[in-house]
């Protein structure tokens, strides 16, 4: 059953096509980086333009890659929510008409399930259940993942998410967009000795995070080099960006080994944008397998918004037997726990 897979969540544009049988036979982004680099951060009207200029050209690349056409495509899976919703109407709209045009069903898709699922498109996925730590620009979630569907939310942000505030710290450091990635190479030359920033939350019980004030202790930390300094030098700015990662990361792992030990699990699943960064994979990798556990990551290419992720989301719903009537509702928040559970 090979399904078309079309994300447009927000500034980047992802097609791809997968099959049950035969596994991702295709997958194409387009990144916005350029376009919103020069405003220092997305721009939701100019993302949501953007996307009804690619989306399509990327489809035919998709299909050209994967041998197929029209004829062959069964099911088309969309992102519906949560995201930009100009930017969600742009892909559903296209992937409902296209559905309806082909007479194949459809399928909206929650991000997030999508990013939570991108490890099972590995050689090695993780078996259920587990536990699935969600962190990207606009999420840091905890998740007891039962099944497809059967999901409970152990613990996420109560303000910024752990991407956002890589975001906003970078530019406070004066990094350029986008900054997360950018804070991270800067914290590579950085003293891990030289100031030690909090660990919001770790030593009160519970699983939520709260990653705000980190942004506020590395603007007051700033501040302080420069009222001695009259400017921070290139390497404050890196021992700054050091101190932030090295305090988000523990953090992280300070809660997902809390998160397994009360679940009583073993598997842990790390997905969305920041579970690229290579810091927070070796500590995470060193405490789980520490604990006894195992993690489990997406590759690179599919920790970032992508078409394959939801292009096997929807699959794994279509074949259930879902699908969507003519109408479409893009939601800019979805709850993941309202998802309806598959059938074990």
């Amino acid at each position: 059953m090979p399904v078309l897979g079309i994300e447009t969540s927000c500034d980047e544009t992802g097609v791809a096509v997968y099959d049950g049988a035969a596994g991702l036979l295709a997958h194409a982004v387009y990144s916005q980086t350029e376009i919103h680099a020069v405003y220092g951060g997305v721009v939701p009207e100019l993302a949501s333009r953007d996307h009804v200029r690619k989306t399509l050209p990327l489809i035919h690349q998709a299909l050209d890659t994967a041998g197929l056409g029209a004829p062959d495509i069964e099911g088309v899976a969309y992102t519906a929510g949560p995201g930009l919703i100009g930017a969600l109407l742009v892909g559903a709209a296209l992937g409902r008409s296209l559905a309806w045009a082909w007479r194949v069903p459809a399928i909206g898709v929650h991000h997030m399930e999508g990013h939570l699922l991108a490890p099972l498109l590995e050689a090695d996925p993780p078996a259920f259940p587990f536990v699935a730590l969600l962190v990207s620009g606009g999420h840091t979630q905890l998740v007891e993942v039962r099944g497809i569907g059967r999901y409970r939310i152990l613990g996420e942000s109560l303000d910024d998410a752990a991407g956002e505030a890589f975001d906003k710290t970078a530019k406070i450091l004066g990094l350029p967009y986008p900054g997360g990635p950018a804070l991270a190479r800067l914290a590579e030359s950085g003293d891990p000795e030289r100031f030690s920033f909090p660990r919001p939350m770790t030593d009160r019980p519970g699983l939520d995070f709260s990653f705000s004030g980190l942004k506020t202790y590395a603007l007051n930390t700033l501040r302080a080099i420069e009222a001695a300094e009259g400017e921070a030098s290139e390497p404050s700015r890196a021992d700054i960006a050091r101190a932030f990662e090295e305090a988000v990361v523990e953090t992280l792992v300070i809660k997902c080994r809390r998160a397994l030990r009360e679940s009583g699990l073993k598997r842990l699943v790390l997905a969305g944008g920041v579970s690229a960064n290579r810091r927070l994979r070796a500590r995470m990798d060193a405490a789980i397998g520490a604990a006894g556990g195992q993690t489990y990551y997406p590759r690179p290419d599919f920790c970032t918004d992508n078409g394959a992720m939801i292009a096997y989301a929807g699959w794994q719903r279509l074949r259930a037997g879902e699908h969507e009537a003519l109408a479409f509702r893009p939601r800019a928040r979805w709850p993941m726990e309202t998802l309806a559970p598959l059938s074990p």
